[in-house]
Parts: C-alpha cells; sequence; structure tokens
C-alpha cells in the first residue's frame, strides 16, 4: 500500500525517533524511505570558504541526511536521500507529488490548547498543503509510538471529506489486521440552550449515528474486520482524545478541510486541533478537487 514513504528530515530533537517509526512502517510495507532535506532559501546561507562559493545550508542537509542513511542502512531499510533548495513546507508538498510518494512521515511539536493555530511549524504546515496524506507524530514527553497498530480511531462528521478519509484509512488499517474505532460526536455545545435544543438534538444524534454508520460500510467495504461504533456528546477533539485514551488506540486517522494548494485550513478545526494535541500518531488525508 505504501510502496514510498517521504521523510522530511532535519536532524532535530525529536526526528530520530520519527525516523525509527517511519522504519518501521517501511519494513511493514517493503517500502523505500526518502529522506528529504529542504535548505531554506528564505535564509541567506551562500559563503565563501577557502575561495569557493557554498551553501551552508545546503552542506548541512547533506550531512543529515547522510545521518539519516546510515540508520536506515544499519536498520536494513530501503532508502534514498535528497537535498533540494525553497521554501520548506510547500516545498515538502510539492516534492511528495511530483516524486510520487504515498505517505510522508513527519513530527510536529504539537502545544496542547486551542489557543494557538496551526501557524508556526513546518509540519503543520504541510498537512494544510499536501495532497499526499501525512502521518504526524507529535513529540511530547506523553507520545505513544506503536506499530503495528491494533486500534485505530477514525472521527466523523459525516462530510464527504470524512467518507473520503475513513477510505484511505481504513485501507490501511485492513492491511494491518487492526480494530477500527468510528467515532462522531454530538457537540452539545452547538445546540444552545433554547427549546429547540431537543429537536435540533435529537437531529444531531440521527446525524452521528448515520455518519458513523456510513464510515463502518466503508471500513468493511475495504476489509476491516472488526470494527466498534461510538457516538458521544461533548466537545469533539476532548471526545477523540478521550476515546484514544480508553480504546488503547495506537492511530487516528481523519480528513482535513484544506485546499490543495493554498496554505488554507479551517482555523480551530478538529483535524488541526488533534494533529497538535493527540498523543499517538495522526494521518490525515486531503479530500481531493
Amino acid at each position: 500500500m505504501y510502496e514510498d514513504i517521504l521523510l522530511p528530515f532535519d536532524g532535530s530533537e525529536g526526528a530520530a525517533e520519527v525516523l525509527h517509526h517511519a522504519s518501521e512502517i517501511a519494513h511493514w510495507a517493503d517500502a523505500t524511505v526518502h529522506v528529504l532535506y529542504v535548505a531554506d532559501t528564505a535564509h541567506d546561507s551562500v559563503t565563501v570558504v577557502e575561495g569557493d562559493t557554498v551553501d551552508a545550508l545546503v552542506q548541512r542537509g547533506e550531512a543529515v541526511v547522510a545521518e539519516a542513511a546510515r540508520t536506515l542502512e544499519t536498520l536494513g531499510v530501503s532508502h534514498d536521500t535528497d537535498v533540494v533548495q525553497g521554501n520548506p513546507a510547500p516545498g515538502i508538498a510539492e516534492y511528495a507529488e511530483r516524486t510520487g510518494q504515498d505517505l510522508v512521515v513527519m513530527p510536529t511539536h504539537g502545544r496542547e490548547g486551542v489557543s494557538r493555530h496551526l501557524a508556526g511549524s513546518v509540519s503543520e504546515k504541510v498537512v494544510r498543503l499536501s495532497s499526499v496524506p501525512v502521518l504526524t507524530v507529535r513529540m511530547q514527553p506523553d507520545e505513544t509510538l506503536v506499530f503495528p497498530y491494533e486500534n485505530v480511531l477514525v472521527p466523523t462528521d459525516g462530510s464527504a471529506a470524512a467518507t473520503h478519509a475513513a477510505g484511505r484509512v481504513a485501507e490501511f488499517a485492513a492491511s494491518l489486521d487492526a480494530t477500527v474505532h468510528v467515532l462522531s460526536v454530538v457537540d452539545d455545545a452547538a445546540l444552545g440552550p433554547d427549546v429547540r435544543s431537543t429537536v435540533s438534538g435529537q437531529e444531531s444524534e440521527r446525524a452521528a449515528a448515520d455518519a458513523v454508520d456510513t464510515v463502518v460500510s466503508e471500513a468493511e467495504a475495504h476489509g476491516v474486520a472488526d470494527t466498534v461504533r461510538h457516538v458521544e456528546h461533548g466537545t469533539p477533539v476532548e471526545e477523540i482524545l478521550d476515546c484514544v485514551a480508553s480504546n488503547d488506540v495506537h492511530a487516528v486517522g481523519m480528513g482535513t478541510t484544506g485546499r490543495r494548494g493554498t496554505e488554507r485550513i479551517l482555523l480551530g478545526s478538529v483535524a488541526e486541533q488533534t494533529v497538535r494535541s493527540a498523543p499517538v500518531p495522526v494521518v490525515t488525508v486531503a479530500n481531493p478537487e
């Protein structure tokens, strides 16, 4: 399913753990890991050394990918390396699409809470921009990295984007023989306190159940043998995190609201907050235009 895995690598703290996680996936899938370093052209890095004009960032990139290659060689993973120049986030997204990658694996130093939107890290921008599925690993002390994934959570709001993502995630889960937990959340806070809330709540409950049934059918169509339905009331991200903790979930897979070729994602979206706060890897899948 994943023949080519792109690993943008900068040698930073946490990157080595993500490299090892990517190597586990590559071993399982018999895939090639493509290690990429993007030398940020926004920084002036050209200098003269012993009369020769050199790009210090490119030189650093070559050293960084060589280090990653040595580790992958030791782990027995098929790999290659590349160093390119450009703006890192769009450069990674464009490289993934242009070279036909099946999955991008990246660390993200996500921060808890909802007051900060995905604006700073390269990884989070790649989630917005990439037409290729992105697996992000939030490098925090509570992060759990287990592979193969035995329990995969697929949140859904019934949208076309969520259903499309569910199909891609279900295919992955089926190949792992994983149990797929399908969750839809009735956001009671959005219903309001007036008398219409009773009717609206009943409609929302039915809509959530229908959304779960749709994704379960999608999962079963892709060969998933074990599914668990969850319809919960509360705040979507909080319920996702609770479901992760309560069901020994090893990965979350969900759609994004991003548009290809732009840096637009619904700020404050459930996908955005989940990438930032889930203590397990999150696979995000863009909805095709």
